[in-house]
This record gives structure tokens, C-alpha cells and sequence, in this order.
């Protein structure tokens, strides 16, 4: 396997962002078609590990073989987790400063709901509502039929990545920053998850945003990421961490990996088959997704095919895994570090312009870090008159 060489000049924050997103739908393109199977179902299906784009799991029959999921994953198709990351961004266009829950409910949820796009896996226009998971389809429900506080809209969701693997670009709207990452990725993702989703949204966007921190290495992340994450995430998280660097090959840490995750992952052992306590709140549980990209990261040591193929070939919900771990180290890297050709073979596939999202949020995040500053100016300002200290 040819590692992906990390550019020798620092990236600039443009080539962050679109070094992150690009990450994020290559990864998420990656593994689809082996999502909710196990490494071992993986190596059999394949003849051996993925190591770059592949066809649906069923071959020609993939619209039949799962009638609940009827959708053509696979052959560089992305998925839902890009559709809502692109929404989420179109979002920000829209208010062009930070979000919060609000926002969702008055204009996440209209997008959903009445902006037609190009959907790969049914490979036809649709709207986004007619694709995503019911996870995200309780964003629909809540806001908009049943018109719940959007601060308390996601108690009784379902627990899982849902609010997590779209929240990338709050992470690059706050680069640098990890903690404004985390308080606003809580209050988005308050609409639409709780309890250790929620928590999980919060850390990914610091994770994110801490990536794109001058200097910042796969160790810097995690270290941000413990350093903000609460109770099962945070246990999750160290555990994982702690059994990923003992690994620098992704086929022998895929067993240990689970091994560490296992007791905060509330699924279970089978992906397809959730236990009875499954995806409920829990202050002593954690998705699986986060802390695996993590370790990935860390395996990986910030390459992106040993970082990402490494999600892949884990399993479970592994195209949410690969997205994290593809975001985080293209936020590391910039665009370089994701490889050019699964990049174009993509966005053909996928018949998505995936650097224009990109251009976007890099115009919006320039807008927000100037009000941010014009804040912060006239809060010192207040300080200072009123403590009657000189402005540094």
C-alpha cells in the first residue's frame, strides 16, 4: 500500500477545508458498500482487505437485497452522511455566522424537506428527505410536524452517530478553536440527538477544529478530544487510544480496536441485530464510530489511505468511521493528502461538484472568524472601561 505523503508546506485554512470535506466524502464513498459487515465478512467478500473503491456488496442486485435500504452503495457513490454534511453547509451559507438549534429547526429542516439533489445512491434527483436514515428523518418529525423546543428536539432519538457524522464543518468554521467547535456542534446537535450522540457531535467538531491547528498531529487531536469529552465518550475514547498505539498496521489493530470499544457500544456484537438496551442514553456509553476514526488516526499515523482504508476494513458502521477519520486528517493535511484519484472517480461517480461546498463554508468561515473578532474587540473594550485597564 502506497502511504499518502503529508504536504511539506503547512496548509493554509482554504486548503484545510476542502482538504477536510474532501476527506470526508471519499471516506464516506469508501465504505459504504462494506457497511454493517464484519472484517472477516469483508476479507471473504473481497478476496482479501478493500483498498479502494468497490462495488455493491450483491453486486446487480443491490436494489432487492435489502428492500429496507434499496440504495446503490458502492462504485463511488456517497451517502447520507455527505448528503447531510453538504446541507449543513448550505445552511451556513444561508446564515453566514454560527448556528445553533435554531437554525436547524428554521433552515436545516426546510432543506430536507424542499431541496431537490442529486442523491447518488438512488441515482436520481430527490430530496434529502428521501434518502436519510430515520434518525435524521426525526428532525422532519420533531421541528417541523410537531414544532418541539429545536434546543430539546432530539431527547428521544434514537442514540447513534446521526448528529455526529455532518459535523465537520462546524469543526472548519471554528479551525483552531476546539472549544468553540465543541459548544456550538452541542447546541446544533441538540436538535437532532442526545446524551453521548450529542457528546459525540461536540468532540468530532473538535477534533476537526483542532486538526487544523498549526503543527497539530494525530496525538494533538486525540488529546483535544479527551481533554473535552464527558463521561462514556471520554472512557471510550481512552481505551481506544490506548490500544491503538500499539498498533501501526490497521489489519492487526481491527480485533483490538472492537476489543476496546466494545463495553461502551451499546449495538453489540451484531451490527444488523442491536441488543435490547441498544442506542439509549446512557452516561456510560459511547458510539462506536468516534472513538474507531480516532484510533484509526492514530494507527494511521495521519496518512490518509492507512487511516481510512483502516475505517473501511473495520466494518460495522463504517462508512460513518471512515467519513470522521477522512475529515480529521484532510483538516491535518489539506487536499493534497487525499488521494487525487479516488477524489475524481467520486465526484463522477457521485455526479457531485465536491470542491464547491468547500469553496462555500472557506467564504463563510472567513465572514464568521471577522465577527468573531469584531466581538471579542468590543467585549475588551467593555472590559476595560469597566475595570479601567488599558486595551493590549
Amino acid at each position: 500500500m502506497t502511504p499518502t505523503t503529508p504536504p511539506a508546506v503547512t496548509p493554509s485554512l482554504d486548503d484545510r477545508i476542502t482538504g477536510s470535506l474532501l476527506g470526508a466524502a471519499v471516506g464516506d464513498a469508501l465504505g459504504g458498500p462494506v457497511e454493517g459487515y464484519t472484517p472477516q465478512q469483508i476479507l471473504e467478500r473481497h478476496g482479501g482487505r478493500v483498498t479502494g473503491i468497490v462495488g455493491p456488496w450483491n453486486g446487480d442486485a443491490w436494489r432487492t437485497a435489502r428492500p429496507i435500504a434499496p440504495y446503490h452503495k458502492g462504485d463511488g457513490h456517497v451517502t447520507d452522511d455527505t448528503l447531510m454534511t453538504h446541507a449543513l453547509i448550505r445552511v451556513y451559507e444561508k446564515v453566514r455566522g454560527h448556528l445553533d438549534a435554531y437554525a436547524v429547526a428554521d433552515h436545516l429542516v426546510p432543506d430536507l424537506m424542499g431541496h431537490p439533489v442529486w442523491i447518488p445512491e438512488l441515482e436520481a434527483e430527490a430530496l434529502p428527505l428521501q434518502r436519510i436514515f430515520l434518525a435524521e428523518k426525526w428532525l422532519v418529525a420533531r421541528l417541523h410536524y410537531g414544532h418541539v423546543d429545536p434546543r430539546e428536539a432530539g431527547g428521544g432519538n434514537i442514540v447513534n452517530c446521526g448528529a455526529a457524522m455532518y459535523m465537520a464543518p462546524v469543526g472548519l468554521v471554528n479551525a483552531g478553536h476546539p472549544e468553540a467547535a465543541y459548544a456550538e456542534a452541542l447546541d446544533v446537535a441538540g436538535a437532532h440527538q442526545s446524551s453521548y450522540g450529542r457528546e459525540a457531535a461536540g468532540v468530532f467538531a473538535a477534533a476537526v477544529a483542532a486538526a487544523c491547528v498549526p503543527g497539530a498531529t494525530p496525538a494533538s487531536v486525540v488529546d483535544t478530544a479527551l481533554s473535552l469529552a464527558k463521561d462514556g465518550t471520554l472512557a471510550a475514547i481512552e481505551a481506544v487510544a490506548e490500544a491503538a498505539s500499539l498498533h501501526r498496521d490497521f489489519e492487526s489493530a481491527l480485533t483490538p480496536l472492537r476489543g476496546a470499544v466494545a463495553p461502551f457500544d451499546s449495538v453489540g456484537p451484531d451490527y444488523r441485530s442491536p441488543s435490547l438496551g441498544a442506542r439509549r442514553p446512557s452516561r456510560l456509553h459511547a458510539i462506536e464510530e468516534l472513538p474507531i476514526a480516532l484510533g484509526m488516526l492514530l494507527v494511521g499515523e495521519g496518512d490518509y489511505r492507512r487511516t481510512v482504508l483502516g475505517s473501511v476494513n473495520y466494518g460495522r458502521d463504517c462508512d460513518s468511521i471512515a467519513t470522521m477519520a477522512g475529515a480529521i486528517v484532510g483538516a491535518l493535511h489539506g487536499e493534497e493528502a487525499v488521494p487525487a484519484e479516488w477524489a475524481k472517480r467520486v465526484a463522477e461517480a457521485s455526479r457531485l461538484d465536491l470542491h464547491a461546498p468547500a469553496r462555500a463554508l472557506t467564504e463563510v468561515t472567513h465572514e464568521v472568524f471577522a465577527q468573531d473578532r469584531r466581538r471579542r474587540r468590543a467585549h475588551e473594550q467593555a472590559f476595560a472601561a469597566l475595570t479601567g485597564t488599558a486595551v493590549r
